[in-house]
């Protein structure tokens, strides 16, 4: 079973660093100068914060449309 998650991703002014998180998942945030880093850095702290057994690495997918 895949489980989808939606991504918040903002572009920080200040830093110019992209920004992301996964609302109501706590812990499920991180930053990247672009956005394909972003998303394998999302992807590989989901996996990590969801390691107990209910979904594998390969059941992971985010929604970053919008």
């Amino acid at each position: 079973m895949m489980k989808t998650f939606s991504v918040v991703v903002e572009k920080c002014s200040q830093t110019g660093l992209y920004v992301g998180y996964v609302p109501g998942l706590p812990g499920a945030h991180t930053q990247a100068e672009t956005f394909d880093e972003l998303h394998k850095n999302l992807r590989e702290v989901l996996i990590m914060l969801l390691e107990d057994g209910m979904f594998g690495s390969d059941d992971v997918k985010m929604d970053t449309r919008g």
